[in-house]
């Protein structure tokens, strides 16, 4: 019996191949975050008007606004990237809340002073530029946080990474927004964050394997 299961568990090793380790989940994070950005910043100087972006964040409210919704993008991925390991605390969830806050209160001011200005018309390009723009997005974050196998949290990975992919599009949006927010603006904002949020935590467990 125990040639048997000598031999069966030489049998076993000799058909293992080795793991390849993942980088720590940051470097991950920072690896996608850079090629997203490179690809964000070629897009932006071959299509956005620059000159009125200056013009709108001169305004520091405006500044802070644009700000936010960046570290909002940016904490919601390392906090993915964390999520996706198995035992990482659940707090790594709190950390897109408090630039997610600051956004949200720069915007409100926004509305304040704007009140509902253009209308639907233009804001619905909004909506569909942060949907649309998230896509490749979350596609591409998904597939890198799948590879972790976040079978322990997979709703905390899917929403939160789904806050990051739209954070970051609602960022880039900015250098294409011709006018500043108003409340029909933020609303179908946040109305775009909220569905890639719903989408992505829907199909959570096809999308990171979960």
């Amino acid at each position: 019996m125990d040639t048997q299961t000598d031999s069966l568990i030489t049998d076993l090793a000799a058909g293992l191949e080795p793991v390849q380790r993942l980088r720590p989940p940051a470097v991950r994070a920072l690896g996608w975050l850079t090629v997203v950005g490179v690809l964000s910043l070629a897009a932006i100087l071959r299509y956005s008007d620059l000159h009125v972006f200056w013009q709108r964040v001169a305004v520091p409210r405006v500044a802070v606004e644009c700000i936010a919704t960046a570290l909002t993008g940016i904490a919601a991925v390392f906090a993915a990237f964390e999520l996706s390991i198995p035992g990482r605390s659940a707090r790594w969830s709190l950390l897109p809340v408090p630039p997610f806050l600051l956004w949200l209160a720069a915007s409100g001011l926004g509305c304040l002073a704007n009140g509902f200005g253009h209308g639907v018309g233009e804001s619905l390009h909004c909506f569909v530029f942060i949907a649309g723009a998230s896509v490749p997005l979350a596609a591409s974050l998904t597939w890198m946080l799948r590879r972790a196998g976040p079978i322990m949290a997979p709703l905390a990975v899917a929403g939160v990474g789904a806050l990051g992919a739209a954070a970051i599009a609602a960022f880039v949006l900015q250098f294409f927004h011709p006018f500043d927010v108003t409340v029909i603006d933020l609303a179908l904002h946040l109305a775009a964050v909220a569905v890639v949020m719903a989408v992505l935590t829907s199909f959570r467990r096809p999308l990171l394997g979960g």
